[in-house]
């Protein structure tokens, strides 16, 4: 094999973008969009922002199809002392987050396109805009009626991640302290079957591994992790998929879509970020409850300049991308990154959405073909959304 230089590994890294659609599984701009207009307006990201993604930027990396994340928060959703489900407003928030993708698309139909199927993104992609497919992330918005499945559906969610940070009343989390439903409630196993009718893809990224293995019993359709990453690399970061949930995913057809963040990719740069932080909080002790925000200021700059942030590389992600090819197949894997949605942790690289063409100039010095490559940019997950919605025509 023929050694590439950096230089003309990008430019084939660049051309293999613009004739294949790079879909990300994960995307938290309406979020965001959510906190800016808390503070008094939305941001505009059709101009250069702060965040993770602008338009820019975003052509800049070639990026087709971003799935936005329609977040809402664990603590939306309570237990009551009777063991019942109490509901602090997901609904309502998801319905403003989706509010604002499709702003997004009405303000600006030049730029951004609403994406309801992988024929939407494919269209999109050839019109030179930037399509916005929805992926809900937490099941508690669903408030414990099937019907605001339909709702949702209607409303151009594309697959709904059942849990987030602790166990709702569909599923139980990968990091809650509490698991409810030993995997999956009654009412969960419903959510999944009635996805499935709908042509909605079921998202395990989050659950339990209890949980993931009760979707792979449920499911008829293929199942996909928006993003997560390998837990045989990170042995202490139970958020990562373990192997045999990963050879569930690819037995039921799906892709799990490897994340970028560092405390997802490297045990050692997240156990020194949070050595780290521990160490600043100390500092923030010993100065004072009464310190002066200038004076705690100038010893934040102090601190930072004492001890440099470590992280990751862009190389570690593909560690990951290979070892979930070795486990699952070429045809199972795809690209999830969390931008706008893990703060200050992204890799060396891998910063925003103009840094996609890195990590496939690294997927291609290391050897891997174009065909592969074109599949985990986007290829495999729009082959599992066509699949889903064909099942679900089946099961009409």
């Amino acid at each position: 094999m023929t050694l590439l230089p950096d230089d003309a590994l990008l430019q084939q890294a660049r051309a293999l973008l613009q004739r294949t659609p790079l879909v990300d599984g994960h995307v938290d701009l309406p979020y965001r969009l959510h906190l800016s207009a808390r503070r008094g307006r939305p941001e505009d990201v059709t101009q250069p922002s702060g965040g993770d993604f602008d338009v820019q930027r975003a052509r800049a990396g070639g990026l087709a199809a971003p799935f936005m994340s329609i977040y809402t928060p664990s603590s939306l959703e309570s237990v009551d002392d009777d063991g019942q489900a109490v509901f602090s407003g997901s609904k309502d928030l998801a319905d403003r987050l989706i509010d604002f993708v499709d702003g997004l698309v009405d303000e600006h139909p030049d730029v951004f396109a609403s994406a309801r199927s992988p024929v939407d993104v494919e269209r999109a992609h050839r019109d030179g805009r930037i399509a916005l497919p929805l992926g809900m992330e937490n099941g508690s918005p669903l408030e414990g009626d099937l019907d605001h499945l339909q709702h949702f559906f209607d409303r151009g969610v594309r697959y709904i991640t059942l849990a987030h940070a602790r166990a709702n009343h569909v599923a139980d989390a990968a990091t809650g302290k509490v698991a409810l439903h030993d995997g999956l409630s009654s009412f969960g196993r419903d959510v999944v079957r009635g996805m499935n009718d709908l042509g909605m893809m079921v998202d395990v990224s989050h659950l339990s591994d209890a949980a993931a293995h009760a979707v792979f019993e449920v499911t008829r359709a293929p199942v996909i992790a928006s993003h997560s990453s390998c837990r045989a690399l990170t042995p202490q970061f139970i958020r990562n998929a373990p192997d045999d949930v990963l050879r569930g995913i690819a037995d039921s057809g799906g892709v799990v879509m490897i994340t970028f963040g560092s405390n997802f990719v490297d045990d050692d740069v997240r156990v020194f970020e949070q050595q780290r932080q521990e160490l600043w909080m100390k500092e923030v002790r010993a100065l004072g409850d009464d310190v002066d925000p200038d004076v705690k200021e100038q010893a934040r700059a102090a601190f930072r300049a004492a001890h440099p942030k470590a992280r990751a590389t862009v190389g570690r992600v593909v560690d990951h991308i290979e070892h979930a090819l070795d486990v699952m197949g070429p045809k199972h894997v795809g690209l999830g990154s969390d931008f706008d949605g893990v703060g200050d942790t992204l890799p060396e690289g891998l910063r925003d959405v103009a840094d996609y063409p890195q990590l496939v100039a690294e997927l291609l010095r290391r050897g891997h073909a174009d065909d592969v490559v074109e599949g985990i940019v986007g290829r495999n997950l729009l082959r599992v959304w066509s699949e889903v919605e064909a099942s679900a025509r089946g099961s009409a």
